[in-house]
């Protein structure tokens, strides 16, 4: 594609569009093009033309909740256009509405002959990804019915059903077969002179197992107001900084955009939720990592995050041992995903449980918002889960037989199962990666804190002080042994990981903030590590980056070796705070608010990692989300951290 792409996010649906509002399905691109719901293309080409030609672009799709664009007819500077098209869209819960306008620039009637280019290919998004990989889908079939008010799509695989339905008012004059399987419906409107013809045409997608009775808004107009009555909810009753209007404004976004990324989930007993997804395009579904930063982070300020999220992982929390799936009893899952490839495990992410960290978290979360809220029946209803996920913790996860929190690769999904989880992201100094078994530092730092937090919880509201006593003399073990084997007195900083051998992963990592977020360290580690993290080669002037410079591993737009990212960032602020490092968080709040007033007060997945010395505007990393739960709810977290200051 030649033009930009522009994202229209609703809960579980999203739909991403060119400039001038088309979509143009073309395959391996690495970005999504289409209407998507719940990891299926549900619209993979809608193309308006003009007697017989597409329009160019006057004015481009600016970003928003809503696209809004006008487009003229090709021609010459001597060819003034005949008529000009004004087009809005917007996409809903299942839904996707356009309303286009023609007015005519002429003194005598015109007629005008426009068309919609419709097809739904019902790929499922992880067909999509640049990873080569093919699915057989034996049996598969996709069929078109003409309806009286427009056309409907259906895929079939054997028990599997999706369909998207497009409707429009007024209806066309006809619906074409086109020879590739779209459709195209067309109208002749009559304009008057300077006359103007409008008309509304409405998609509702229907994936596979929907139930609902979908009702579609009249206009993009009526599902903006949705969303925006939606976003004030969210933002309103929060006391934004007076004092420090760019953080105000960053807090504000950040909580519009968690509105906009909540997607359905159930509890443990069948009870409908709403969850932060984890990100879109790619991620707008339940990562159990990414809900519960985004809960810890808005905690303070919205906690109904937080009493959504808990019982939405423990509902999903593994029972049974299962290899694809690398699920244990009592691990927290890392992935939930409901598209046609999951449901036949052809993909192992209909329930993955590739996270070692997000069973701590998990713990971390459910302590937190009981000493926040007081809401000790949500304590006692999730205690079966808690006590489940300590279980993981010191069997399966490995701190009685290892000492650590420990993973291995998983062949058939990922190989690396920390918040870094690409390839190669956990390495030495000199990018070299670890063999076998691997002890990544900031998951220790989660467990520590996991156990400190649950040992509190048994001793307060469960009333059992044998068991506390247990949680903390572990806790207390592992600190002790922690520092003992993960420091590198070289560099007075920790190692990244242990390996298989228990030999240091020596580089240099931004992972050790978590660190601090867990008071994982002695005050006197504590703070070498957190002023460390400020000298040049860590600090961009835009934020920490994950890899210091200068380290043969580093590399200013890798994922992970080098980049910026907002919520390693938010908690290493909240990390310094709790350390007592004031003036250093203030400087990781400032770069990360100041990153965020150059985008419109939104801060992306990741920003490149190079230096504000030598760019004075942040550089976006080339495939990061553009709509990210916990980097939304990132703000929210240097708030906590230095307040207003």
């Amino acid at each position: 594609m030649t033009d930009r792409q522009h994202l229209l996010v609703y809960g579980s649906t999203f739909a991403a569009v060119g400039d001038g509002g088309d979509i143009s399905g073309v395959r391996g691109t690495g970005s999504p093009d289409g209407l998507f719901v719940r990891d299926a293309r549900h619209l993979s080409r809608w193309q308006l033309t003009v007697d017989g030609a597409v329009p160019e672009a006057l004015s481009p799709v600016a970003d928003g909740d809503t696209t809004r664009c006008v487009l003229v007819p090709r021609g010459g500077r001597n060819e003034p256009p005949a008529y000009t098209l004004f087009r809005e869209q917007a996409v809903g819960d299942g839904s996707f509405v356009e309303s286009l306008r023609v007015t005519s620039n002429r003194p005598v009637p015109t007629t005008v002959h426009l068309a919609i280019t419709a097809d739904a290919d019902f790929t499922d998004q992880f067909e999509l990804r640049s990873d080569h990989r093919t699915y057989a889908k034996a049996g598969a079939v996709r069929s078109r019915q003409v309806l009286d008010h427009g056309v409907e799509f259906a895929y079939q695989r054997g028990e599997w059903r999706s369909i998207t339905t497009v409707t429009a008012d007024p209806s066309p004059d006809g619906v074409e077969e086109t020879g590739t399987g779209a459709r195209r419906l067309t109208w002749t409107l009559d304009l008057d002179p300077h006359g103007t013809a409008e008309l509304t045409v409405r998609v509702i997608a229907r994936p596979h197992g929907e139930k609902r009775a979908l009702r579609v808004p009249r206009s993009p107009a009526a599902l903006n107001a949705q969303l925006i009555s939606l976003e004030g909810e969210f933002v309103e009753g929060v006391a934004f900084p007076t004092g420090w209007p760019e953080l105000a404004a960053a807090c504000a976004r950040g909580l519009a955009d968690l509105a906009s990324l909540q997607v359905p989930a159930r509890g443990p007993d069948g009870e409908e939720l709403r969850v932060p997804a984890a990100g879109a395009p790619w991620f707008l579904t339940l990562l159990g990592r990414d809900a519960l930063l985004t809960s810890l982070f808005s905690l303070p300020y919205r906690p109904q995050l937080a009493a959504a999220t808990l019982p939405a992982l423990a509902a999903t929390q593994a029972t049974e041992t299962g290899v694809d799936a690398v699920s244990q009893p009592g691990k927290i899952v890392h992935e939930v995903r409901h598209g046609e490839l999951a449901y036949f495990e052809q993909v192992p992410y209909g329930r993955y449980y590739g996270s070692v960290d997000a069973t701590p978290l998990f713990l971390i979360l459910l302590g937190s918002y009981v000493e926040q809220t007081a809401d000790t029946a949500l304590a006692r209803r999730l205690e079966p889960h808690a006590r489940a996920a300590i279980g993981w913790m010191l069997d399966h996860g490995g701190l009685t037989t290892v000492g650590y929190l420990v993973y291995r690769a998983d062949q058939g999904g990922l190989a690396n199962q920390n918040w870094k989880d690409s390839p190669g992201a956990i390495c030495s100094a000199d990018g070299t990666r670890p063999t076998g078994p691997v002890m990544a530092a900031g998951a220790q730092g989660y467990a520590y804190d996991a156990l400190r937090r649950t040992a509190w919880l048994a001793r307060t509201v469960w009333q059992d002080e044998t068991y506390a006593a247990l949680l903390e003399q572990a806790a207390a073990s592992l600190r002790d042994r922690f520092q003992r084997e993960f420091w590198m007195p070289d560099h007075s900083f920790p190692a990244l990981a242990l390996d298989g051998t228990g030999h240091q992963v020596n580089a240099l990592a931004s992972d050790a903030g978590h660190l601090l977020w867990s008071g994982l360290l002695d005050k006197e580690y504590g703070e070498l590590v957190g002023r460390r993290l400020l000298e040049p080669d860590f600090f961009s002037g835009w934020g920490v980056r994950t890899l210091a410079s200068g380290q043969p591993a580093y590399h200013p737009l890798s994922y992970h070796r080098g980049s910026v990212w907002p919520h390693d960032n938010a908690l290493i602020a909240l990390g310094l705070s709790r350390y007592g490092l004031h003036d250093e968080a203030r400087t990781v709040a400032h770069a990360l608010v100041d990153a965020a007033t150059t985008t419109g007060h939104r801060l992306p997945e990741v920003l490149a990692g190079y230096g504000r010395d030598t760019h004075t505007e942040p550089v976006p990393y080339p495939h990061a989300c553009i709509r990210e739960s916990r980097s939304a709810a990132a703000p929210l977290a240097l708030l906590t951290a230095v307040g207003g200051a």
